[in-house]
């Protein structure tokens, strides 16, 4: 993408996305509706589509519910139930609204294959997962345990995510990708957290009560990476693709490997100064960890 190009798209999605959670909201939900307005006349075949999920609503709450309900209903769990379940949720707790909005920029922000917000409401399962994942853990909260752990058993078998009810996650997170993605019942991710598909927030098996992992804000977690115990990935850590972290791993911080050892060294480890889970910076730890070259 020309330099011009991306300073202006960057510019406009800050205008969209800052500002008071209701601006924000209503600024990004006036963004979908035109979104979607202009890719239905661009591709007539996609017109019905678009209009019954996104037009016709007349909010990005109904819009979300009406989606979620439709991707998660089964013969016997009706898409008109959930939408309601959905729908109630989400207009009776601002901050859930809130962080709907957030992952919607963070998808937009970070990942340069999102090319619009319709896109990623549409179609990205990881975005759709995780405001599945807020739904069900409001019910966990409010002692609707069946319910809640139903709704997990969906999630998992639509969008390949399997995130137990009672874990706690922040707002503007990122799954990209996001199959194969493990997250534990006692797991903690902070804000601003980005993940590729199959990270695995686990436990060691060996104890019960609090057993997973507990992630800062702003940390990027690389494909393919387990992280297992009730440690802490302290924030603006990274964790390398494949990587297998048993121990904590210090603020801004870089570890890699199986088992992880931390770039630079335990006693002095080599310290970065960008939001790893805002930047997605992946390999930019390389010279220091390796002089192995392809």
């Amino acid at each position: 993408m020309p330099v011009q190009e991306l300073n202006a798209r960057v510019q406009h999605l800050t205008v969209c996305c800052n500002g008071g959670e209701a601006d924000a909201e209503g600024r990004v939900w006036s963004e979908i509706r035109d979104e979607a307005k202009r890719d239905a006349e661009s591709e007539p075949a996609l017109a019905s589509y678009l209009y019954s999920t996104i037009v016709s609503h007349s909010s990005l709450s109904r819009s979300l519910s009406f989606h979620l309900g439709n991707k998660l209903c089964s013969s016997t769990l009706l898409s008109t139930l959930l939408y309601d379940l959905f729908l109630n949720t989400f207009s009776s707790d601002p901050s859930l609204r809130a962080a709907t909005v957030a992952d919607l920029c963070a998808a937009r922000v970070r990942d340069p294959a999102c090319i619009s917000f319709a896109h990623c409401l549409l179609n990205y399962k990881g975005f759709l997962a995780i405001q599945a994942h807020r739904v069900a853990h409001k019910l966990w909260l409010q002692n609707r345990k069946p319910i809640a752990l139903s709704l997990q058993s969906r999630i998992a078998d639509v969008f390949s995510v399997d995130i137990h009810p009672a874990a706690r996650i922040g707002k503007g997170i990122l799954l990209d990708h996001a199959t194969g993605v493990v997250i534990g019942e006692t797991a903690v991710v902070g804000n601003n957290v980005s993940m590729l598909h199959h990270v695995t927030l686990g436990g060691t098996g060996k104890t019960s009560g609090d057993r997973h992992p507990k992630i800062g804000d702003g940390v990027l977690i690389g494909a393919g990476a387990t992280i297992l115990g009730n440690v802490k990935i302290g924030e603006g850590a990274k964790i390398g693709a494949g990587s297998v972290v048993l121990g904590d791993v210090p603020p801004w911080t870089t570890a890699v490997g199986s088992p992880a050892r931390l770039v630079g060294g335990k006693e002095q480890p080599k310290v970065h100064e960008d939001v790893p889970g805002e930047s997605m910076d992946h390999t930019s730890f390389i010279s220091q960890w390796s002089d192995y070259i392809i």
